[in-house]
């Protein structure tokens, strides 16, 4: 079965008249619904609504952005000073979107969204400029399609359709599920790129509660339906985790399955994770702690943080814990003495079994208010 061809073509008839099966009932904020064309709000196919997780000033992309539903929700909730992008590569879906989009943006009073043609698992490649090369350069012989090759290969190593570390927030509605098996790990290493550091992947998908059978993955309706290529529960967090990002949460799991087939349910999930720094461990006399409720956590990177203690850390790790991802878990705490960057030392990652002294980690700010007879109030001395 080719995965590609079953989805092109349902979602190319699902653009010109609604298909429900493709639906997942979703509430979306009706404020922002206003300004949108009927036929794009007939024709959105998706399982939740990433977008309450936008803020304004964000780069949003917006994978698999079919009629453009989603981005025209976020380009609201950004802003005009904020930039939406939609990838998609469906030619009919990409038309509605396009056509839809001058006239939100005279409601709005403002344009600030992009539709661009391309694979959401390859988005260094814009498929409109290959299409207008081969309009201008047909390949009818070897050395053609060399020069496509060249052509393709320039663009994705100096020019890529997404630049590297350019996207504040990637999000998704029901889209990962139609990638082919064998490029959904490409999939998600390629959000992974286009990611600023400590940016964040807001995916809603289909889940399933049992692993899909070969038998129903080869079933192109079953595909192409949203079904059959969703991800084991498991599998979709374990699936961020192998890219690299960290904080992987589930936000949200539909509670009654919105399909059921031969025994499997399937349900929406959505999932938000984080891309951290790919910086060194430096000693910066830092400390995090864990504020509970559980004994003590694990992080992704194997640090093992008990509740109450003052655990030591690295720069990197720091950061990590007190940022979006961790920070409602944790309280950084910062060294009475500030050791600089241009003295810092390597750390030597103990996964969590370290601690700081409180002698150490009494903050900027420690003021003695009460001295005793022997104490001279310097550093280190009470």
């Amino acid at each position: 079965m080719n995965t590609e061809s079953a989805v092109r073509e349902r979602y190319s008839a699902a653009a010109g008249q609604r298909e429900a099966e493709l639906c997942c009932p979703v509430d979306y904020d009706a404020k922002y619904l206003k300004v949108i064309p009927d036929e794009v709000i007939e024709r959105d196919y998706g399982c939740g609504d990433p977008s309450k997780h936008v803020r304004a000033g964000e780069t949003v992309l917006d994978l698999g952005s079919g009629g453009g539903k989603i981005c025209f929700i976020a380009s609201q909730v950004v802003g005009a000073q904020g930039k939406v992008i939609g990838v998609d590569m469906n030619d009919t879906m990409l038309d509605l979107a396009r056509r839809s989009k001058t006239v939100v943006a005279e409601k709005v009073g403002f344009d600030n969204v992009d539709f661009r043609k391309g694979k959401i698992q390859d988005m260094a490649i814009d498929r409109d400029a290959v299409d207008q090369y081969l309009a201008e350069h047909p390949v009818t012989d070897e050395s053609g399609l060399q020069k496509l090759e060249a052509f393709i290969e320039e663009m994705r190593q100096s020019r890529p359709m997404i630049a590297d570390e350019s996207i504040d927030v990637v999000v998704s509605n029901c889209v990962l599920n139609l990638v082919a098996p064998a490029e959904k790990e490409q999939l998600f290493r390629e959000i992974f790129r286009v990611l600023k550091v400590g940016g964040r992947a807001v995916i809603s998908d289909i889940v399933s509660d049992e692993l899909v059978p070969i038998e129903m993955q080869h079933d192109a309706d079953l595909w192409s339906g949203c079904i059959s290529g969703a991800f084991h529960e498991h599998e979709f967090l374990e699936a961020f985790t192998r890219a690299g990002f960290q904080g992987v949460t589930l936000e949200t799991l539909q509670e009654s399955p919105w399909q059921t087939v031969e025994g499997i349910e399937f349900r929406s999930a959505t999932v938000i994770a984080y891309k951290p720094a790919d910086v060194e461990c430096f000693e910066h006399n830092e400390a995090v702690m864990y504020r509970g409720p559980y004994a003590k956590v694990v992080d992704d990177s194997g640090h093992t943080f008990q509740r109450g203690q003052r655990t030591a850390v690295c720069r990197k790790t720091f950061q990590l814990m007190t940022g979006q991802a961790y920070g409602k878990d944790f309280v950084g705490i910062e060294p009475r003495v500030e050791i600089s960057e241009s003295e810092a030392k390597p750390f030597e990652c103990t996964h969590g079994e370290a601690l700081r002294s409180p002698k150490v980690t009494k903050g900027k700010n420690f003021k003695l208010t009460i001295a005793s007879e022997d104490c001279c109030g310097d550093e280190g001395c009470c």
